[in-house]
């Protein structure tokens, strides 16, 4: 049946029902709701697939420079609404949709939640991706297919419970498999030396191969013709690889060892790598997710300009988001030498021409270092590749700083038997950009201070955006309404219209309007979490939100400490009152980090001992949200009314939680790290809440560590010291009073030998008190604080990814938008 070109109420009703006929032999009243939802969904995709071929036409005949945009994740969230809002489609399905019987709402509960993601990183590539095909921008993300994700949480006795996040059950309605760009990588084997007219090319032998199998997903544009794709890949190994099998359609037959070395490479999200394998297995997807991009890329390149690498750095840029695809700068080296058979020094003009880096992190365990013998025997020529950059790099760096044997060893790709992943990154792209001004500041003073001196023109700060289409229009439709009523529909293209709303941040009849769409949204949420979960919570209270990665320097402690001192005041005051409040918390800890896990079952003791207290539940409530995903922050982002941003100064890139916050109204308490200087500087010191040490105070304090002396504000602060008795006197946990002993040493003695208080919790307690005691004060006067929150939404729109593409396209990528011509 040939594909519809008018997708209206009738059309769309026409296609579901002959979906359902022709794949399940069934009526739409004998289907089931997953069945439903495939049809659904095959009808989106026939719609968007008219608007695909016009990007690879345009992009072939317009002979346009395309971007590929690696990452090791993509934290999507679910497709089918996301693609109707952009579709602009919304209205018409609807319609269809109720003269079926069916409900929007219903048919969304069906799609599965994509598992390539897991927190801000992820998050971040889909909002790219989302804001580069809505500008008309020629992309392809890439990442790894992975079967599992990272796990599906769940909080079993207040303890963090890892259980496979098996999310492609049922299949992907959305991926678009394409056999014909199925590529072989390689690993392990001995270099072979062939020397051909003075020039030695290297080959492999007795290398263990893995086929990777793109599948591709459609990123529609808004409301244009654009659509570029997500490309993930997905490993078999060559003898279970049924090429017949995979053309015909019969695409889990077409490998049939589901225990190989491949189907390991794309099972997991960020397997553990506390062994030696779990190690090599994170290397080897890494590569695998490299060397796939690379060599389709490379062949896309010849079929559109021949054999012409000196054209690559024009039609071509290879962007590495952080340091997990930085192996695309030796593969490159590897594709332009030993296939290509070019030169050395133009292999490594035109590699350096054609990547450019994003540093998400000055954390040290984030910035990738990989044992050099475990480099040397899984990817031999990558490493020789690597010796030889290492080798040049290092004459240059002799040359400009002799005798700094010390120095140089910090800069050096290989060094102290470790391969340095973001050296080689900063060594040979031609832009590495922080994701916040402050950050960027950090990189070049700090981080990267050593580069910066010898390469300052590479160094940039691009802040990073979340985009508004999914954070606002979709997530917040009541609101995005009263926009459109109010200053009009043209925000939807241009976020910085936004900016039109601060004159109603004094007009009495909008601030009632906003007042009741936020109330609104709270009840929304706790409809919501009451089916997902079973949890019930009162719209009425504060709704103060702290969720993200499970990290101590995001530091959830800091947070959780306060509750108990609120707790403790309310059990010791019958006097004490203040504003009812549900904190909210939602947070995954990496299976193998041991503390992040105790922080997790602390919250939920801590939720229970003040649930089980008759007074304090009545002014306090904790909730911990169970495997918190892009769904339930959908529903959460427009409800919450405090964002909390509490990470050590320094530590936070950027975040992109906080945008959305933001972008919804609620209003930040938070440090002066990454984009929080950004927020503080919009809005104004009235319409947020800023405490703690700044970043350069943290720097002074970890470069004299003696200064600090936790144990110091353990003894003053009467009440901390109280709550941190709690941890180890059995007042919390009577049946094991030492159970959070962990967590009382680490913040006044330090339980590993370093830094007492690494993250500075007990430093900032203070100041962070007090920025509470503010916003809870100011809280009670409810029109002034719809104020703040319209000021926020109102200054958003600087946070649109869309502005950040724009930014990366201006001075790293110059891409040329498509144009549909005739």
């Amino acid at each position: 049946m040939p594909l519809m070109t008018e997708y209206n109420k009738d059309t769309i009703k026409e296609s579901i029902l002959n979906k359902l006929l022709r794949y399940y032999g069934c009526t739409i009243e004998e289907a089931t709701p997953k069945q439903v939802y495939a049809a659904v969904a095959s009808t989106v995709r026939d719609q968007i697939m008219l608007k695909w071929r016009f990007e690879k036409e345009a992009r072939r005949s317009e002979k346009a420079k395309r971007l590929y945009y690696l990452s090791i994740e993509f934290l999507t969230g679910r497709w089918l609404h996301n693609n109707l809002l952009n579709l602009c489609s919304t209205k018409e399905y609807e319609e269809a949709f109720a003269e079926l019987g069916l409900t929007l709402r219903g048919v969304l509960h069906e799609e599965p939640e994509p598992a390539l993601g897991n927190g801000g990183l992820g998050r971040l590539a889909a909002c790219f991706l989302d804001s580069l095909a809505t500008l008309n921008l020629p992309a392809m993300g890439c990442t790894i297919r992975y079967e599992y994700g990272l796990f599906r949480q769940r909080i079993v006795e207040g303890q963090q419970v890892e259980v496979p996040d098996e999310w492609l059950t049922y299949g992907n309605a959305w991926e678009i498999p394409t056999q014909r760009d199925a590529v072989e990588v390689r690993f392990g084997g001995q270099l072979v030396e062939n020397w051909i007219g003075g020039h030695n090319y290297v080959s492999l032998k007795n290398t263990e191969n893995v086929i990777a199998v793109p599948y591709d997903l459609p990123i529609v544009g808004y409301d244009n013709e654009v659509v570029d794709r997500l490309r993930t890949w997905s490993a078999v190994l060559p003898q279970n690889f049924n090429l017949e099998k995979f053309s015909a359609g019969d695409f889990s037959g077409s490998t049939n060892d589901r225990n190989s070395l491949a189907a390991q490479i794309s099972k997991v999200l960020y397997p553990e790598d506390n062994t030696y394998n779990g190690k090599k297995l994170r290397l080897m997807q890494e590569y695998f997710l490299v060397s796939a991009t690379l060599q389709y890329a490379i062949r896309d390149f010849k079929r559109i300009y021949g054999s012409n690498m000196a054209l690559l750095p024009e039609k071509v840029a290879f962007h590495i988001n952080d340091t997990h695809p930085a192996m695309v700068i030796p593969e490159l080296m590897r594709i332009l030498i030993d296939e290509e058979r070019l030169p050395w020094e133009e292999a490594e003009r035109i590699t350096e021409a054609t990547v450019a880096y994003t540093n998400h992190t000055i954390m040290a365990e984030a910035l990738e270092k990989w044992p050099e013998s475990m480099m040397r025997e899984t990817l031999p020529r990558i490493y020789s590749i690597m010796q030889e950059l290492n080798r040049r790099l290092c004459l240059k760096l002799f040359d400009r700083f002799p005798g700094q044997w010390e120095r140089i060893g910090h800069m050096a790709i290989l060094a102290y038997d470790q391969a340095h992943m973001a050296n080689m990154c900063i060594a040979y792209s031609h832009a590495i950009n922080g994701v916040s001004q402050l950050h960027g500041q950090i990189l070049q003073r700090s981080t990267f201070a050593d580069y910066y001196q010898i390469m300052p023109e590479k160094f940039m700060a691009i802040t990073n955006g979340i985009t508004p289409r999914r954070w606002l229009m979709l997530a917040n439709p009541s609101l995005s309404s009263l926009l459109d009523e109010t200053i009009g529909q043209g925000w939807r293209k241009d976020l910085m219209e936004l900016e039109n709303l601060l004159p109603y941040a004094d007009d009495a009849a909008f601030v009632d309007k906003f007042a009741a769409i936020k109330h609104e949204n709270k009840a929304r949420f706790s409809r919501w979490i009451e089916r997902h979960q079973g949890i019930r919570l009162d719209p009425d209270t504060m709704f103060d939100v702290q969720v993200k990665r499970l990290h101590e320097y995001k530091r959830q402690l800091l947070n959780a400490l306060h509750i108990l001192v609120l707790y403790n005041r309310i059990c010791d005051d019958p006097n004490y009152t203040m504003a009812p409040r549900t904190f909210i918390f939602g947070a995954k800890a990496a299976p193998g980090y041991r503390r992040a896990k105790e922080i997790i079952h602390f919250i939920n003791v801590l939720a229970e001992k003040v649930a089980a207290h008759e007074r304090a539940s009545k002014m306090i409530k904790i909730v911990f949200l169970q495997n918190y995903n892009v769904s339930t922050a959908e529903m959460l982002m427009p409800a919450s009314e405090v964002s909390e941003q509490l990470s050590t100064a320094s530590k936070e890139a950027s975040g992109t939680g906080n945008m959305k916050f933001m972008m919804n109204g609620a209003v930040t308490i938070g440090t002066l790290d990454g984009a929080n200087v950004e927020i503080a500087d919009l809005v104004g010191k009235d319409n947020c809440y800023i405490f703690g040490l700044r970043s350069k105070e943290v720097e002074a304090i970890y470069a004299a560590p003696g200064t600090y002396r936790s144990l110091d504000i353990y003894e003053t602060n009467a009440e901390l010291r109280r709550a941190l008795n709690m941890l180890f006197d059995g007042s919390l946990t009577p049946e094991n009073p030492r159970m959070f002993e962990g967590l009382y040493h680490a913040l006044v003695f330090s339980d590993n030998g370093g830094m007492a208080d690494p993250y500075l919790v007990l430093k900032d307690f203070g100041s962070y008190q007090q920025a509470q005691h503010r916003l809870g004060d100011d809280y009670l006067d409810k029109k002034a604080w719809t104020r703040k929150e319209i000021i926020n939404v109102a200054k958003s729109g600087i946070f649109s990814s869309d502005r950040t593409i724009r930014e990366y396209n201006d001075k790293i990528w110059h891409l040329k938008p498509l144009t549909r011509k005739g």
